[in-house]
């Protein structure tokens, strides 16, 4: 068989070009919507001239994602740069923002200030902004009706003013890692929880260090919650009166020790014993923490430059080296 032409292979790849194109309009906005921020504007807006003009529009930005983007590390992209640009492409129309490890308190400021409509916040392991950071951020994002902190760590002040500044908060999930031990208990959160959202209709507390007395507090004072995880807060013990009354308020109740094979992180749990003999117990979190502990993402790193301005849009692969 003869090899291609160059002719011939000019042909097929216009054929190749006319054939995304001819796909209909919402199909295409289909595809782009399953993709992250990253892919988009790293490669999808450069498969065709029609692609790139709908991964400019608004309506395509107002879901961003900029989680689980494997090896943060082995990434060739200033992810904070990126964050910026894809906020200022959703011209004000962003309703859900999804960030893990880089984000720092100038982002979250960068990104109320032009998104104050804003129904949905996801944080994952975002231990670079500060409880400030948040907290004055959150009293300007009055419509929040999910909030999600995963893996990051706020005082229980950031909590309670999360439930003064946020009335039509419906979900929220309060996630860590799961400990047997060493063996910690703290109702602090859970108390911050039950006295400041009582509309909340979703509650998930992933490996929270809550007691049954904080169990407690939640059932009396969230009382139109229908779905309740429990998973790996090893320090409550759902039995008797405490069980009955979850099955009386809770529609959707995970236990304990529920398996976590839908569970999307790492559901490893931490299990030392020899912690509590060498620890008293009732310390907190900070107390556990060295200073080796903390990870800043937001300056050194060796991330490309990428700026928006400095880019011809029809040059793809602009935030390589």
């Amino acid at each position: 068989m003869d090899p291609p032409t160059p002719d011939s292979t000019s042909r097929e790849e216009e054929e190749d070009e006319r054939n995304w194109q001819e796909l209909p309009r919402d199909v295409t906005s289909m595809i782009l919507s399953k993709l992250n921020a990253v892919e988009i504007l790293s490669s999808a807006q450069y498969v065709c001239s029609f692609w790139r003009t709908l991964c400019r529009e608004p309506m395509m930005w107002r879901n961003i994602d900029m989680h689980n983007l494997g090896d943060l590390w082995d990434l060739d992209y200033d992810l904070e740069k990126m964050a910026r640009h894809a906020v200022d492409r959703s011209c004000g129309q962003l309703l859900s923002i999804c960030i893990e490890y880089f984000a720092t308190d100038n982002l979250l400021n960068y990104i109320i200030d032009r998104s104050s409509h804003i129904r949905h916040l996801r944080l994952v392991s975002c231990y670079s902004i500060s409880d400030d950071g948040l907290s004055e951020g959150i009293k300007r994002l009055p419509l929040l009706v999910e909030i999600d902190l995963c893996y990051c760590s706020f005082s229980k002040e950031v909590l309670e003013t999360i439930g003064r500044y946020c009335p039509r908060l419906k979900s929220f999930r309060l996630n860590c890692q799961g400990f047997r031990h060493p063996h910690i208990e703290c109702d602090e959160e859970a108390l911050a929880i039950a006295q400041n959202m009582p509309g909340l209709k979703s509650l998930q507390l992933f490996g929270n260090k809550l007691t049954n007395d904080g169990l407690l507090a939640i059932l009396d004072g969230c009382r139109h919650l229908e779905s309740l995880d429990l998973r790996q807060c090893f320090n409550v013990t759902l039995g008797g009166n405490l069980v009955k009354r979850c099955a009386e308020q809770i529609k959707i109740l995970r236990y304990p020790n529920d398996s976590t094979d839908d569970y999307e992180f790492d559901a490893e749990i931490h299990d030392d014993a020899s912690f509590d003999q060498e620890y008293p117990s009732g310390i907190s979190d900070l107390d556990l923490l060295s200073d080796g502990d903390y990870y800043d993402f937001s300056d050194g790193s060796d991330f490309s430059e990428y700026d928006p301005s400095d880019y011809d849009p029809y040059e793809p692969h602009h935030f390589y080296d």
